[in-house]
């Protein structure tokens, strides 16, 4: 039977079961796609490692592929479909270096400024920054944002409606008024969808916007605007890091204003939808800024004053 086969097989029963298998999908295309028209039978150990290393120092990616390739195979043995696995019996260690790319306000203003109707190809500069805006002040995941439908942005009352999102939970979230007016301006100018794809956010045809298309325009306007890390680093600001920098950003103003910082982490650790503090704490890095306001702190708190 043919790899490509057995894999839509596999992607059609996940998908089925209720998983998103968005990551997994990608990494399952692209294994068949480096396999050729080969038969699952033919598929070599040294194929299947090529694919996994792929180019470069190994990452925490690695993990992931072979985390999923791992479910493949154990599909196609519980069906019959294969008789062995190519896969590899343990991981390679993994230097876990990466941190989330903490955006200044200024590179946040440099990259609004950057959109135009040439780097925002296949959407209008208007849907883009409101794509922008619905991740950083709303703090959304990109797969949340792009979900949303006319029905779950109340403009009225300041809320969106996020539904079905990471492990199946919904939440409420309330918005500022400067993100309401966004999304208010952004309605009244939308253009009409097909009626089969009813998403808040669509494409100049009216069709929605696809997570490929917004990273796309993304990497686009970070070159435009001058965003990156430093030289010979591998890993590039993320459209996710938004709502990294959001969460960080709300830490810093926090401490800025003298407030009770244990007490609001937990109201940010229900806005942002996890189920617990140690979801969270992955969102918050030490920036310089966050470092200074901490310290300050605690310098008042050692000296005897409040820590207010």
């Amino acid at each position: 039977m043919k790899l490509r086969q057995v894999i839509e097989q596999y992607i059609t029963l996940k998908q089925s079961l209720g998983f998103r298998f968005h990551t997994e999908t990608r990494i399952l295309k692209g294994f068949g796609k480096a396999m050729g028209k080969a038969n699952l039978g033919q598929v070599s150990p040294a194929a299947v490692r090529a694919y996994l290393d792929g180019h470069g120092p190994v990452t925490p990616y690695w993990m992931r592929k072979w985390g999923t390739l791992r479910g493949l195979y154990g599909f196609a043995l519980a069906r019959g479909l294969a008789r062995r696995s190519p896969l590899p019996l343990s991981a390679p260690k993994v230097a876990v270096n990466f941190t989330a790319y903490i955006y200044s306000q200024p590179e946040l203003r440099r990259l609004l400024q950057a959109l135009t109707p040439e780097r925002t190809k296949g959407l209008s500069p208007h849907t883009m920054r409101t794509l922008l805006l619905l991740l950083y002040g709303a703090g959304l995941r990109l797969s949340e944002a792009l979900k949303l439908e006319p029905a779950d942005v109340n403009v009225a009352e300041r809320l969106l409606h996020v539904r079905q999102s990471k492990f199946f939970k919904s939440r409420l979230v309330p918005i500022g008024p400067k993100l309401a007016k966004v999304l208010k301006d952004y309605t009244t100018g939308r253009r009409a969808g097909d009626g089969s794809n009813p998403c808040f956010l669509r494409t100049n045809k009216g069709a929605p916007v696809s997570r490929a298309t917004a990273e796309r325009i993304f990497r686009a306007l970070c070159l435009a605007a001058d965003v990156k890390r430093p030289e010979g680093t591998r890993y590039q600001p993320r459209l996710h890091d938004l709502r990294h920098s959001m969460a960080t950003h709300c830490l810093v103003n926090w401490y800025r204003q003298g407030a009770d910082v244990q007490a609001l982490l937990v109201n940010l650790s229900v806005y942002l939808g996890h189920a617990n503090l140690s979801g969270t704490q992955k969102y918050l890095t030490i920036t310089p800024d966050l470092r200074a306001q901490a310290g300050a702190r605690f310098a008042r708190y050692a000296l005897g004053g409040s820590h207010e």
